[in-house]
């Protein structure tokens, strides 16, 4: 966060010139002015008086609205190579959403982690060669451009008996990757 640069946008919405500001929070004129250039840095508890003599509080002045994050390049996901596959965590920090997808991929003879029995959903799009989905005393064979869709009752996972790297688009709900 750049500290000194939100400070000059309440003061500026306040309608407040460096020397009010200076005035209500019994500070210089020139600390002020470095401090929103960015050439000092006040301690909290002069923070707290300059946030407070614009009238808001420190929590409400460190609150950022983040905006929705909608796109997500390769060069944000997150790579986790384990024995038997590699996860590749497609978007991030999706552990506040409603659901996570991942793209797994297993190498021949590779496997996924065991889901436990769980309450949610989950949805499996392979892209790429061919997997087995074992769920309870079951087991289905999955090719290219086929699906799975299970409720997550059973413990459940997947595993490559191919030569060549199989790749699933697995999405889970709620998040448990």
């Amino acid at each position: 966060m750049d500290i000194g640069h939100k400070i000059k946008q309440l003061r500026i919405q306040k309608g407040l010139t460096l020397e009010e500001l200076a005035s209500r929070s019994e500070l210089t004129k020139g600390f002020l002015s470095q401090t929103e250039r960015n050439l000092t840095s006040p301690s909290i508890a002069t923070l707290n008086d300059i946030v407070e003599a614009l009238g808001t509080s420190l929590s409400e002045f460190f609150k950022e609205d983040k905006e929705e994050r909608i796109v997500f390049r390769k060069r944000d996901f997150f790579v986790d190579e384990r024995d038997h596959c590699t996860v590749n965590w497609i978007v991030p920090n999706t552990q506040k959403n409603e659901m996570e997808p991942i793209l797994l991929e297993l190498p021949q003879g590779g496997e996924s982690f065991a889901m436990d029995p769980h309450s949610g959903e989950e949805f499996g799009y392979i892209i790429e060669g061919s997997v087995v989905l074992i769920s309870g005393e079951k087991s289905y064979t999955l090719h290219k451009g086929e699906t799975f869709y299970l409720s997550g009752k059973n413990r459940h996972y997947l595993k490559n008996e191919k030569k060549t790297t199989a790749k699933v688009l697995w999405i889970s709900t709620p998040p448990l990757f």
